[in-house]
């Protein structure tokens, strides 16, 4: 009732509540579950209510295992609410959502428990799966649905991890995630349910470029669970503008460039022109030399260009010899778009060894001193097997910081690998970037020399 009408919960109510009402049975009656999940689809006027109740024990009494997760603090300062009131505000999100799926209800449960696992000790997907099982049918869903929520709390960090650290050109990507999904109507839930989640988790966990990538893997994945077949690795031909750099760059020496603007679309309906949806496609040719990527990336970091995904590939067009294409997703990390000659200009500088991109980003640092912070966990190198069946995934988790890639660029060059392509993902003060690397012969590392290369870069990174 307070709900519907909008009106604060009365604390004599609650209190009445909190003493008369009696347990409800198991599995609950179909009244009672429809009552809550009419609660859930509220919107805002569901915090209210659900704070009020929560303040008397009442929700822990109709669920559980609700009290491990009740005022626990979030480990990931990404976080704006505590475990619990993420919770809540997941399903607020939700709420908004439930007009694109054909099981509102599984939705709206999903976004309650998604990270009912993290009262518990190790992984809280793994941990929330069991959770959500034993609450669902509990509530009284029948056992198809019970599986269905189980694995969307199970997989609830599926598809933006896909999305933002995996190659979506790659089959294995596609692939894999529709054999975890299953069916679209599984796939649909999971879509909402991680935009609800990242909504509600605060502004460095959604974006726009984080937006197009979801709806890009989720498209590619309905059209295989649709009855399309996985498509064969194939190398993509250039482009007639990047023939036309290579061209240039293998006569002139290079490099060359282009810079195209875009503005992303707002997937919460708001001014493409802001600087957050400002970005930039990047273009640029060089011919072949070592240190290349550590090189483009760190100039790139001194124009304050955030790159999200770069690109890499040899081409000869002119038949003497050959010319590396770099093809960058990048953001204006202030909204204003860099100078085309300034940047060909120190790309230039930084080739041929006359820019010192540690000095000027050492210089950038002093000018804006930050203040002394708790030291940050070492970084962590690590092989994803079985990511890829054209290359060996290199998956780095390390602190943000300016002209990280092009360190990282550098410890991967060292190590004697190519660099195909990167997956560049930033979630708060963390990096999780995926580089998908080759060996001199073009192929996949074997397991061997992968966790070689993983361990040498740790090393050079820490």
């Amino acid at each position: 009732a307070a709900r519907l009408a909008g009106l604060p919960l009365s604390l004599h109510a609650v209190r009445r509540l909190a003493a008369a009402a009696r347990p409800l049975p198991v599995p609950w009656p179909a009244e009672a579950r429809e009552q809550l999940l009419t609660l859930l689809g509220a919107g805002e006027a569901t915090v209210q209510v659900w704070e009020a109740l929560e303040a008397e024990g009442l929700i822990t009494r109709l669920l559980p295992d609700w009290e491990r997760v009740r005022c626990r603090p979030q480990r990931n300062a990404v976080h704006r609410w505590t475990v619990d009131r993420h919770l809540v505000e997941t399903a607020v999100r939700a709420s908004g959502l439930t007009r694109r799926v054909g099981r509102p209800d599984l939705l709206l449960m999903a976004a309650l428990l998604h990270d009912i696992g993290k009262g518990w000790p190790g992984d809280h997907s793994e941990a929330g799966e069991v959770i959500a099982r034993d609450v669902a049918t509990r509530i009284g869903f029948n056992p198809a649905d019970v599986e269905t929520l189980a694995l969307l709390v199970r997989h609830h960090l599926l598809l933006i991890e896909t999305a933002t650290r995996r190659d979506l050109d790659d089959p294995v990507t596609v692939k894999g995630v529709a054999d975890v999904v299953r069916d679209n109507g599984t796939l649909e839930l999971l879509h909402a349910l991680t935009e609800a989640d990242a909504l509600a988790t605060g502004p460095a966990a959604w974006s726009n470029w984080r937006a197009s990538l979801l709806a890009d893997l989720v498209k590619r994945v309905a059209e295989l669970l649709a009855g399309g077949e996985v498509p064969e690795p194939a190398t993509a031909e250039p482009t007639a503008e990047e023939e036309r750099l290579a061209v240039e760059a293998a006569r002139t020496g290079g490099p060359v460039l282009a810079l195209h603007a875009h503005a992303e679309p707002d997937p919460e309906g708001g001014d493409e022109n802001t600087p957050e949806g400002l970005g930039v496609e990047l273009l640029l040719a060089v011919p072949d030399r070592p240190g290349l990527l550590a090189q483009a990336a760190g100039v790139l970091a001194l124009h304050r260009l955030t790159v999200r995904a770069a690109d890499l590939r040899s081409v000869d067009p002119i038949g003497e010899g050959p010319v590396t294409l770099l093809s960058w997703r990048v953001a204006a990390e202030y909204g204003a778009l860099p100078e085309a000659a300034r940047l060909r200009a120190d790309l230039g500088r930084a080739f041929d060894g006359s820019l010192d991109i540690e000095a000027r980003l050492a210089e950038r640092e002093a000018a804006y001193p930050r203040r002394r912070t708790l030291a940050a966990p070492p970084p962590r190198v690590t092989v994803a097997a079985g990511s890829s069946q054209v290359a060996t995934v290199i998956e780095i988790r390390a602190q943000d910081a300016p002209g990280l890639l092009h360190r990282i660029g550098y410890a991967l060059a060292a190590t004697g690998v190519n660099v195909r392509s990167a997956r560049i993902s930033t979630l708060g003060a963390n990096a999780v970037d995926a580089f998908y690397v080759v060996g001199a012969d073009g192929a996949p590392l074997g397991e061997v020399r992968a966790a070689e290369v993983a361990r040498e870069v740790e090393r050079a990174l820490r």
